[in-house]
């Protein structure tokens, strides 16, 4: 089991990295009425501007992916499980048997 740390704002991040806070590229999109109110209406009440409270919610959302997709968190002994099952010869199959037979799409 894994205990989560307290989350770093992305300005934090910058801050702790040397970086200045400084807006260096555009991003547009659209939106409907009714999502831009409730943006709207969340950065008021988080006290920040709209661009910076889409800002810093796509940063927390594009981080959680990122750590979604690219970390794995095991006990030591699901650890030891996880690298027996990954050195281990994949059982033979049909399926696998196929798998290898057939030619890479970028061929």
């Amino acid at each position: 089991m894994s205990v989560k740390a307290k989350r770093q704002s992305p300005t934090s991040r910058r801050a702790a990295r040397g970086e200045k806070d400084t807006a260096s590229v555009v991003i547009k999109f659209r939106v409907r009425p009714g999502d831009r109110a409730l943006i709207d209406e969340a950065a008021l009440l988080a006290g920040k501007s709209r661009s910076e409270f889409v800002r810093v919610a796509s940063l927390i959302a594009a981080t959680d992916v990122i750590h979604d997709r690219r970390s794995l968190r095991l006990t030591p002994e699901a650890f030891s499980r996880f690298v027996q099952a990954l050195d281990a010869p994949p059982n033979a199959n049909d399926k696998l048997r196929k798998l290898l037979r057939t030619a890479p799409p970028w061929r």
